[in-house]
Parts: C-alpha cells; sequence; structure tokens
C-alpha cells in the first residue's frame, strides 16, 4: 500500500478507516492508470471506430478516479459530503468503464487488465462508501 505510509503521517484525525482508506486511493491511482493506457492502446487498434465507447468511458473514468484519488488524500477541514459524492461517482464510472471493457476483453488483452481495475477499484471505493456516516 502506497499510500498508507502518507496517511501515517498525517497530523490530523482521519475520521475514515485508514486501511480501507488507503486501499481506495491505491485502487483510484491504479484504474486511473490502467484507464489512461487502456484508451490509449484502443486509439492503437486496427478497429479504432468500433472502441469509441471504450475510449471515452476510459477517458472518464481516468479523470474521476484520479480526481477520487486526490480528494481522499485530502484531510484537513474534509467534508463527508463530498467524499460521498465523489465516492459514488467513482463507482459508477468504474461500473460503466468495466462492463464496456468487459466486451472487448476477449479481443484485447488491455480492456481485460482494464476492467479488472475498475472493478477492483469499485469494490474499495463501496467498502470505504459504506463505512461513511
Amino acid at each position: 500500500m502506497k499510500a498508507a505510509k502518507m496517511l501515517q503521517t498525517h497530523p490530523e484525525t482521519v475520521g475514515l478507516d485508514r486501511e480501507l482508506l488507503a486501499l481506495a486511493i491505491d485502487a483510484a491511482v491504479t484504474c486511473s492508470q490502467a484507464c489512461t493506457a487502456c484508451a490509449d492502446a484502443c486509439l492503437s487498434e486496427d478497429m479504432v471506430a468500433g472502441l469509441r465507447a471504450c475510449i471515452r468511458l476510459n477517458l472518464d473514468c481516468a479523470d474521476i478516479c484520479a480526481a477520487t484519488a486526490r480528494i481522499l488524500s485530502r484531510h484537513t477541514g474534509d467534508s463527508v459530503d463530498v467524499t460521498r459524492a465523489q465516492l459514488e461517482a467513482c463507482i459508477a464510472a468504474c461500473r460503466a468503464c468495466g462492463n464496456e471493457c468487459v466486451q472487448h476483453a476477449s479481443v484485447h488483452e488491455h480492456c481485460a487488465v482494464c476492467a479488472d481495475a475498475c472493478r477492483a477499484c469499485e469494490a474499495a471505493c463501496r467498502e470505504l462508501l459504506a463505512t461513511l456516516s
């Protein structure tokens, strides 16, 4: 866990389970990278026109995951409502992107890798979301 060490150094009391928080941050960073790379790989495929929806969802998911990781990394004056909304957005983006990538996974290995990253991020965000009061 890359985020865990940094979270341990924060002087503010984090009102969330630090282990679940670190898992969600790491999963979001990983998913953002996977989605960015998948979109780029899709652009290199011969049948790029058939991958337009996948590329769009990859790019949206990458941006949402990156923003989620940044928001989850901030704890000074944090807002539970904003955190909850961002986690919900990340879950929705990961679900949509993962579902799209699964449709191409048998032909494009990068889509299979991306779908796995999306599923892992969705699960980590759901688990963290369940702990918010």
